[in-house]
């Protein structure tokens, strides 16, 4: 997978299209974007005088829908994996050639 947590994405399909968030958390093949698909939770009370309640939580996105934004440009793009002198992968941008991390 091309996305590490803490880039900045891009949602390209789906309700949530167009908004842009920070990966916070990946999972096998979704991604979790902070402050983008946020979905309401019914939690049981905790104990008998307890009260239930509603929380808003992120749920995952596939990560097919997301794109990374682009260092220079701030649009979506794709990304090309080259190695450096010392043999390291980096991740390189296909719309302007900048270095990503």
């Amino acid at each position: 997978m091309r996305l590490k947590t803490g880039d900045k994405v891009v949602v390209t399909s789906g309700s949530n299209k167009g908004k842009e968030g920070k990966i916070t958390k990946i999972l096998d093949d979704r991604v979790i974007v902070e402050g983008v698909n946020i979905v309401k939770k019914h939690l049981k009370p905790k104990n008998n005088n307890g009260n239930g309640e509603i929380v808003e939580v992120e749920a995952p996105i596939h990560v097919s829908n997301v794109m990374l934004l682009d260092p220079k440009t701030k649009k979506p793009t794709k990304v090309r994996i080259e190695k450096d002198s010392k043999g390291k992968k980096i991740r390189i941008s296909k719309k302007s050639n900048e270095k990503i991390d």
